[in-house]
């Protein structure tokens, strides 16, 4: 009985024991050591820290997912040039490890060196940072009315990113989907547009954007700028607004198109084009207008892909400023008319003023004989020289009279 005894009082003490241990841990959980989960980027750096808040000169260690340590207090156990030490006392061991790869995540443990030896983990992620999107599907140029479809993919990402896409400032929706990759860590996304393309969309760029919680918004996109061919679209412009008769007049066509329209043809509905109408290019001009150059015209302008067309109705309308025939010919046969009328006015008043200065010369050309002769008559009947001045004194006399009354 008393051996039973004893065994039972071993045994109680041993419970005894074991109990008070473990309250001892209880209490004392101020004496393990404190860690925290880290992420990463790949190719980024982590700091791990580990703190304790009372240390009996106990040694601190850090070590890897694959239990290898990497350092012991302030020593390096591991060779690799990656992992740094950031801090040692007493209390705090912190180390770092730059250039991370998807191999180096995993759960590292701090250790502290009591009796027993107490741990703490911290697990560490590192996020795999997509590769730049690239775009393939598209084959160009493109002519209008064509559907496509074009892919944007990404692989290296972890977790999965989001990919967008865009047609100049328009979103547009996308089917996703994701695999892993071939070392089963990391992601490739692809996403699948279809685009059919119109004259709009020349020249505009197609955009895939990559969002990850690794990256900057909008920091990894692509794009791929389509070209579409598409049949001219054209447009007539007027010389003038109000075309007059008589007026030199010209209809330009203006065609735009891709490729660039390299013929133009004009044509008048119901009739033929008149003489006076010369299309030159895209240029229609008239030498002049008349009534009969009313109706409806239409250019055409040709590319490879196809023709436009554009009408324009021309009305002519009567001349604000000139007469009601405004026929060049008529205009010339007036205007020699009027010459002829003005030419023979200027003769006639020629004509008038030689005749008035032959008459004018021949009256005083006539006054003047008539005075010369009776200046001479005193002297011609005369019988002697004394009987002569006498006369011509007398005659003098007279003709001064009569110089008097011619004046």
């Amino acid at each position: 009985m008393k051996p039973f005894l004893a065994q039972f009082s071993v045994l109680l003490a041993f419970v005894h024991c074991t109990c008070a241990d473990e309250n001892i841990l209880e209490d004392n959980d101020w004496l393990y050591p404190v860690t925290q989960d880290e992420v990463a980027h790949e190719h980024g750096t982590v700091t791990l820290k580990c703190t304790v808040q009372e240390n009996d000169n106990s040694s601190l260690q850090w070590s890897n997912p694959a239990q290898q340590t990497l350092y012991f207090d302030g020593k390096k156990a591991l060779r690799d040039s990656r992992i740094q030490l950031v801090n040692y006392t007493s209390k705090e061991l912190t180390i770092s490890i730059s250039n991370m790869t998807m191999n180096d995540e995993g759960i590292y443990t701090c250790s502290i060196f009591t009796m027993p030896v107490l741990t703490a983990t911290a697990r560490v992620q590192v996020l795999g940072v997509p590769k730049k999107p690239q775009i393939t599907g598209y084959v160009g140029p493109l002519v209008e009315g064509r559907a496509i479809t074009m892919t944007c993919n990404t692989t290296g990402s972890k977790p999965t990113p989001t990919i967008h896409w865009f047609k100049g400032t328009d979103e547009l929706t996308g089917h996703v989907t994701h695999r892993e990759d071939s070392n089963a860590r990391t992601y490739a996304v692809t996403s699948q547009v279809n685009i059919t393309v119109t004259r709009d969309d020349n020249g505009i760029d197609i955009v895939c954007s990559v969002d990850h919680e690794t990256l900057d918004p909008n920091a990894y996109k692509t794009s791929q700028r389509i070209n579409v061919y598409y049949t001219p679209y054209v447009e007539i412009r007027a010389s003038k607004a109000v075309p007059e008769e008589g007026e030199e007049f010209t209809l330009r066509c203006i065609g735009r198109g891709n490729p660039e329209p390299s013929v133009f043809s004009w044509i008048k509905f119901n009739a033929e084009l008149s003489d006076r109408a010369i299309p030159r290019s895209e240029n229609l001009t008239f030498s002049y207008l008349n009534k009969s150059d009313d109706g409806m015209y239409r250019c055409a302008a040709v590319n490879f892909i196809g023709t436009g067309y554009k009408n324009y109705s021309l009305t002519v309308h009567e001349s604000t400023s000139r007469s009601m025939d405004t026929d060049p010919l008529s205009q010339l046969t007036q205007s020699s008319i009027d010459h002829a009328v003005i030419g023979g006015i200027v003769a006639v008043i020629v004509f008038l003023a030689l005749c008035l200065l032959i008459i004018l010369i021949r009256y005083l050309i006539r006054h003047k004989g008539t005075y010369l002769t009776h200046e001479a008559k005193g002297s011609d009947d005369a019988p002697d020289a004394d009987t002569a001045i006498i006369n011509a004194e007398v005659g003098n006399s007279s003709s001064e009279d009569k110089k008097e009354y011619f004046i």
